[in-house]
């Protein structure tokens, strides 16, 4: 029943969210590196494109893109999810939900973002940016634009995923380029909104 209610809040309370865009990256980012004054620079640049943006409604990465949201007047959202050692919503959130089960908070990211801006993060973000890709590489969701933010942060994953998955036949050369790279926050907004006459503000929701 839980798990049933978790459903029904979320489909219920995203229902009328129009447009939107997920903010990934770490709880753990602090006010005074160049990272979180980056993402409030992404929330911004959301909202004037007529996007609302949504995160995980913590602390870090999170609260910076809800914030850059929030004050230039978009719709600034927040999954929050139950866990020992993290606070609740932050207080830029605008429309927030609190989750116990990460599998539930997930189908809510997929079903109401039409795309993901993936900054850097631990394990949490990872989980993310693996999980979007798998269900876009097997078509679960209809392909939507990925991008990383912070070329250094991620060069050494994506030389991984070159030289020994790729390498190795694990994935095709099409499932990179599933992912998109950005320096700039402006940069990072037009590419997770403008990939294609495919995506603009009236998009439906990507996931069946």
């Amino acid at each position: 029943m839980r798990i049933q209610s978790e459903f029904v809040e979320g489909f219920g309370t995203l229902a009328e969210l129009g447009p939107a865009i997920g903010v990934f990256g770490s709880a753990r980012t602090p006010k005074t590196d160049p990272m979180y004054a980056a993402a409030v620079e992404i929330g911004r640049g959301l909202a004037e494109a007529g996007f609302a943006t949504i995160t995980g409604g913590g602390p870090g990465i999170m609260e910076a893109a809800n914030r850059g949201a929030t004050r230039a007047g978009g719709v600034s959202v927040g999954l929050g999810i139950e866990l020992p050692f993290e606070q609740s919503l932050n207080k830029y959130v605008t429309l927030g939900i609190n989750f116990r089960y990460f599998f539930a908070r997930k189908v809510m990211f997929l079903k109401y973002s039409q795309g993901f801006v993936v900054m850097p993060g631990g394990f949490g973000t990872f989980d993310e940016v693996f999980e979007a890709l798998t269900l876009v590489q097997t078509r679960k969701v209809t392909s939507f634009p990925i991008v990383l933010y912070g070329r250094t942060f991620w060069d050494g994953m994506l030389g991984w995923l070159q030289e020994a998955v790729l390498a190795g036949s694990f994935i095709g050369k099409a499932d990179l380029d599933l992912l998109q790279i950005a320096d700039d926050p402006d940069e990072a907004v037009r590419l997770v909104t403008s990939p294609g006459p495919s995506l603009s503000p009236d998009t439906s929701a990507q996931m069946s």
